[in-house]
């Protein structure tokens, strides 16, 4: 078993190294409400995983993988979440004069997290297909798949952990009027950009 387990982190730490829209919500939460937004960022996307975890485990993603309604539902529900927060990124950028509360605060860092997370069919399809790659013959699955998205759901906060502590010292920098425009301008071409590959995704 140890060895499957080994395996897995290795695995799941490079995929959470990856750039993706989670890592773009909270570099920006944290520049935008410092590390309280980042963390409650990074809390929203954990729990949104954690849910994914759940539903592999129960082989609930499981419609996901086998139903093209169902994935197309969630897909364009999270391409077009995304694609709105991008749009009013662009559109309305935060004034640099506003408080930090203005970018929504901890709160809304938490629900942007967890929503983008839980209207991203992706992670459910690579739980219910890349988990059960390390699960040992005879052991207990739904036991197993929490204990494997457990690990992968510590990684991914102690990774964010890293980008809110290297974001908030920054602070001073980033909310010069010029950074925070130019900041909030490309994180929304980031959202819409990662909207446009999730509208285009495929079950795989």
């Amino acid at each position: 078993m140890l060895p499957l387990l080994l395996a897995f982190t290795v695995a799941a730490g490079v995929l959470t190294l990856t750039p993706g829209v989670d890592t773009a919500m909270v570099l920006r939460a944290s520049a935008v409400s410092g590390a309280r937004g980042g963390a409650a960022a990074a809390l929203g996307i954990a729990l949104g995983l954690c849910a994914w975890g759940m539903g592999a485990a129960l082989g609930l993603t499981a419609l996901l993988a086998a139903s093209s309604i169902a994935f197309a539902v969630v897909k364009v529900a999270g391409a077009g979440y995304l694609f709105y927060l991008g749009i009013m990124l662009i559109l309305k950028p935060r004034v640099a004069a506003m408080p930090p509360q203005a970018g929504g605060g901890a709160a809304t860092a938490f629900r942007r997290g967890l929503t983008t997370n839980l209207l991203n069919p992706k992670v459910g399809v690579f739980y219910i297909t890349f988990l059960p790659q390390f699960i040992p013959p005879g052991g207990d699955a739904v036991l197993f798949c929490l204990l494997l998205a457990g690990l992968h759901v510590l990684l991914t906060l102690a990774w964010f952990a890293a980008l809110v502590a290297l974001t908030v010292p920054l602070g001073r920098v980033l909310a010069r009027p010029a950074v925070v425009l130019g900041l909030d301008r490309l994180t929304g071409c980031v959202f819409v950009a990662f909207g446009l590959r999730l509208a285009l995704a495929e079950r795989s």
